[in-house]
């Protein structure tokens, strides 16, 4: 039995006063994401959104007299405790999914609205910077979670707390260069997962042993026991594509070749694309090299999991940034993370709606003019 929004907003604590209690917690975050869905994207919007819809809300939620004002919701969102709103997140995502399997890739991103300087939130002043770390599930296509990186710390130790609080048994974690580090690599071996981690330069004895070892097979035509390749090869837009995956696998000892800086290591993969321009024969090469966990059994199996990793940036910090427009937001601190996390819910809603086709903006737009529409998107079997 799923549980809907309204139940998971329950279960955790009001941080306001009963005095000043007017409206009920999960009356707030329910207009709150409805109105998200579709369009609004500050606390008059919402407010405005809400007055528009008033006999909507009126027909569904019990006692309900007038909607909050903007000030109501500004208040709210600043001081509920972001923690308690991000586990009302992930309780949900449980519902939505059942069971995450394949890919998960984790990357972190730059609130840059909530970044820019104002009187009081200052270049060096704590809370100047909102960076987000967040995991996304490319089967499900919805975000798992998403951390807080600290003021004082980097994203190194936020990945770590978010791959904690996640059940990822079973999975592949793709990370970029970030995650080449020791404590993540052994915190997704101790949560019973894989992981693929890009390798760059910046890294330069593991990248130049990485890429020593991986270069003496580029053009080798016979393949030993401890290599496997994977070629693939795609037309389209005027160009011609080919990819060539590359994994050498020397089992544990990779780990001492490493210094026992990654944990679990077992392989060392290479990915070779060559783009070839139809109408000029322009030709260009770029080479990237990844570490792993897994063995050198499928390779076909990691160059698919490297290419889902941008499935992160595509389907999530694109869709934020120009659908959800989250970098022209000017809320800051608890506010910003708290709506950053209503945003990924009403992201969420939209894209596991199968039953209208088109765009995240024409869903928006529909949800908007259509109530049988936003009624379906808000039922509880889609909470």
């Amino acid at each position: 039995m799923k549980i809907g929004i309204i139940d998971l907003c329950k279960q955790i604590e009001d941080p306001r006063m009963n005095r000043k209690k007017v409206h009920k917690m999960e009356t707030i975050i329910y207009i709150s994401i409805a109105a998200v869905i579709c369009g609004a994207q500050s606390w008059n919007e919402i407010e405005e959104f809400g007055n528009a819809k008033i006999a909507f809300f009126k027909s569904r939620i019990p006692d309900l007299e007038f909607i909050p004002s903007h000030d109501t919701f500004n208040r709210f969102f600043s001081i509920i405790k972001p923690e308690y709103f991000e586990l009302i997140f992930r309780n949900w995502v449980k519902q939505v999914c059942q069971e995450v399997k394949g890919v998960v890739a984790i990357d972190g991103k730059l609130m840059r609205g909530p970044s820019q300087c104002d009187g009081e939130h200052t270049t060096g002043k704590e809370g100047f910077k909102l960076w987000m770390v967040s995991a996304w599930s490319a089967a499900n296509g919805i975000s798992l979670g998403q951390v807080k990186v600290d003021d004082k710390s980097n994203e190194i130790t936020a990945v770590p707390l978010l791959i904690n609080s996640l059940e990822l048994s079973g999975c592949i974690v793709t990370i970029d260069a970030m995650g080449c580090q020791k404590d993540i690599t052994q915190t997704i071996i101790e949560r019973d997962a894989n992981y693929i981690i890009a390798i760059k330069e910046n890294k330069k004895k593991n990248y130049q042993l990485a890429k020593q070892i991986i270069d003496d097979y580029w053009d080798r035509d016979e393949i030993i026991n401890r290599v496997t390749r994977h070629v693939s090869e795609n037309t389209g837009h005027g160009r011609v594509e080919k990819r060539t995956c590359t994994v050498v696998s020397y089992g544990s000892i990779m780990e001492k070749m490493f210094k026992k800086k990654l944990v679990g290591l077992k392989s060392i993969v290479g990915i070779k694309s060559e783009r070839t321009i139809v109408s000029t024969g322009e030709y260009t090469q770029e080479v990237r090299y990844y570490v792993t966990s897994l063995d050198n059994t499928k390779p076909e199996e990691i160059a698919s999991a490297i290419r889902q990793h941008w499935s992160i940036e595509n389907n999530l910090h694109w869709q934020l940034d120009v659908t959800f427009r989250e970098d022209y937001s000017k809320k800051v601190k608890n506010a910003a993370r708290n709506f950053s996390t209503a945003t990924k819910m009403a992201l969420t809603i939209l894209k596991n709606d199968k039953t209208t086709k088109g765009s995240m903006n024409l869903k928006r737009l529909k949800a908007g003019w259509d109530e049988n529409y936003l009624s379906q998107l808000l039922q509880e079997n889609n909470f």
